[in-house]
């Protein structure tokens, strides 16, 4: 039986995992939400103040640190005056990025800063700097957080909030190289330091301020951002946020095809199935490079990196709107996802904040709503983030792995092994991807440092690549016991089966 081994230090904790990188993203897009997210008052469908009852059950489980919102490139057009007030008296939009719709913004600050609330989770506000004004957004945050009696917080105040929101994080526009303003990267370094500026800590709410980053592998505008912040090498500073943005951010989303013709999210070959975790793995690639252009820089690492877009883009699901992204969601997807997760714990020193895209009916999905019965389905990704919980604010522990077979794919080697691990009060969470498709495998944890005094696991598998849950078989990818774990010389043995991931949560002494 082909065997692994995984060396792993249980005494020896590197950097901390930000919850943060378990991030996710709710945008004005197709179904994300109106009918995922928000329903109405009126529904029929169980929800509290118009939004879902359960998705905020499902999504609670998941801890889910931070929502991103309102986009992406709605952002970009989004101006935050018309969706607050009666909603009968909002102003109308036109979404032109998704469907070409039209929007009646019942779904704004206050919606939003609810749907926050009821989570227990962090807000991420994107910002408008595409279309938007340096006033506008700086009246924002004051709307959002200020105390007293200034104008935003009066105006807050008569739409009926009385004391400020608590809002951590803020985008500073979004895809600025794209459908943010189609600017380059120049440009929009310099409006990076004047819109941050404006985007005041009111009444000792702190911000934490993202700047629209790079594309994939785009470096160059990496480093004119990085330049753009004047020197971050004085160790005396070391411990002071940067200024005038503290994060960058980078987006990269994995498919199989082309742009126009991305793959189909249910039906692929075997090596179309090698092709999207080849991919994925790109995202070590990425973090590796823009976190180098970063270090000569930043060398304290005091600037972010925050992957506020990332996960599969396929084709449409036939018979759905072109513009609104719906697509199902494969155990293929769940490893796209285990990759992905592995590699930000890797890069804990650089990677501050992950979100994936998106997290209701759109693209790489926590849950979808089905229109006409109102189910709720648990996607295979989901699973992965709910199974990986105990990676939240943990201690990373360095993975050595030996014995990893590879697979020819995309003019590269691809290791059919993915690995990563944590400490955090008084145990560790081993995460272990099978990549393979076709057959198990044999992992030896070879456990250091720390005595071991019980262990449990549990595995995300299926019997076909293309399995996914549907409300006629909402468990047909879920995760169950892993019985197959061993006493062993050197720690214990884990047998993973075929396309599989599998976390061992480990007590220690």
């Amino acid at each position: 039986m082909d065997q692994t081994t995984a060396v792993i230090d249980l005494d020896l904790p590197g950097p901390r995992i930000s919850r943060h990188v378990y991030g996710h993203f709710a945008e004005h897009l197709g179904r994300c939400i109106y009918g995922g997210f928000y329903v109405g008052e009126d529904s029929d469908v169980p929800n509290v103040r118009g939004i879902r009852t359960d998705v905020v059950e499902a999504l609670r489980a998941l801890h889910i640190p931070n929502l991103r919102w309102p986009g992406g490139c709605f952002a970009d057009d989004y101006h935050w005056r018309d969706g607050i007030g009666p909603r009968d008296r909002r102003p109308r939009m036109v979404n032109s990025h998704w469907g070409d719709v039209v929007e009646d913004n019942a779904f704004g600050t206050h919606e939003f800063m609810d749907l926050c609330e009821l989570l227990g989770t962090d807000a991420y506000i994107s910002g408008n700097v595409g279309s938007g004004t340096v006033a506008e957004m700086s009246e924002w945050i004051e709307y959002l957080t200020r105390a007293d009696d200034s104008p935003m917080a009066a105006l807050r105040r008569e739409n009926g909030r009385d004391e400020p929101w608590k809002v951590p994080f803020f985008g500073i526009g979004n895809e600025a190289w794209g459908c943010g303003g189609n600017l380059r990267v120049e440009q929009f370094a310099s409006l990076a330091r004047q819109y941050s500026t404006y985007v005041r800590d009111h009444a000792g709410n702190e911000v934490y301020r993202i700047a629209a980053g790079a594309s994939d592998d785009d470096l160059h505008w990496t480093e004119v951002l990085m330049q753009s912040f004047g020197p971050l090498d004085a160790p005396a500073d070391a411990a002071a946020p940067a200024t005038p943005f503290q994060g960058v951010s980078l987006h990269y989303y994995t498919m199989t095809g082309t742009w126009q013709d991305k793959g189909t999210a249910t039906e692929f070959t075997e090596d179309e199935w090698y092709l999207a975790l080849q991919k994925a793995g790109f995202m070590e690639h990425l973090l590796t490079r823009h976190g180098q252009v970063m270090d000569r820089y930043d060398p304290h690492r005091r600037v972010g990196l925050v992957v506020d877009e990332w996960g599969t883009w396929w084709n449409v699901e036939p018979g759905t709107n072109p513009g609104f992204l719906y697509q199902q969601n494969t155990l293929r997807d769940a490893l796209v996802a285990s990759v992905h997760l592995d590699a930000f714990h890797r890069h804990a020193d650089r990677v501050v904040m992950a979100n994936i895209a998106q997290t209701v009916n759109v693209l790489q999905a926590m849950l979808l709503t089905d229109p006409e019965s109102g189910a709720l389905v648990r996607t295979p990704s989901y699973h992965v983030f709910e199974m990986s919980t105990g990676h939240h604010d943990a201690d990373s522990l360095a993975v050595h792995l030996d014995g990893v077979p590879t697979r020819a794919t995309d003019g590269a080697e691809l290791p059919l092994v993915s690995a990563s691990a944590s400490v955090k009060d008084g145990a560790a969470l081993v995460s272990l991807s099978n990549l393979d498709a076709a057959a198990e495998r044999t992992v030896v944890l070879d456990l250091r440092g720390r005595e071991v005094t019980g262990h449990r696991g549990r595995v995300l598998t299926a019997p076909e690549l293309a399995t996914h849950n549907t409300p006629e078989a909402p468990d047909a990818v879920a995760p169950v016991e892993l019985a197959a774990i061993r006493p062993h010389t050197r720690g214990l043995e884990v047998t993973l089966p075929a396309h599989s991931y599998a976390t061992v949560r480990l007590d220690l002494a």
